[in-house]
């Protein structure tokens, strides 16, 4: 597990990419990339989004993750995840997931279940920024 500063840039992605098919067991690989949407869930334009973490307790909960995904596909051979803190803007990437395995059904499902899981218990906190829009002055209190 990585916490990067911003997005996640891509070359960690293909970093992740090229180490994972080094990996024995490791002959297919699902790679999940989640992306600010550039539209809030209000339907509002999307300017970015906050994420905050604590190192410290993000890696705890991800060691769990790991563990529980090994635990529910015990042939996975490699679970990559890097998570962005800080401001993110619209249309970059947050979330990298890479899970190798030597089937590809197995690899597939077990990165939709840690999608699952990093939705449910990774504990980063996340605040939508607005688009301000002509005539719109952002207030900060």
């Amino acid at each position: 597990m990585q916490l990067v500063n911003g997005p996640v840039p891509d070359g960690t992605i293909s970093e992740l990419i090229a180490k994972s098919g080094k990996k024995p067991g490791s002959a297919a690989h699902s790679l999940f990339i989640g992306r600010v949407a550039k539209d809030m869930e209000d339907g509002k334009p999307n300017k970015a989004v906050e994420y905050a973490a604590v190192e410290e307790m993000v890696i705890y909960e991800a060691d769990k993750i790991h563990k529980t995904i090994l635990s529910e596909f015990p042939d996975v051979a490699s679970i990559e995840i890097v998570h962005s803190r800080g401001t993110v803007p619209a249309g970059e990437t947050y979330l990298c997931i890479i899970v190798s395995a030597p089937d590809s059904q197995h690899a597939i499902k077990a990165c939709t279940r840690a999608i699952e899981l990093i939705g449910q218990k990774l504990p980063v906190l996340r605040k939508e920024i607005p688009e301000i829009g002509a005539g719109e002055t952002e207030v900060t209190l």
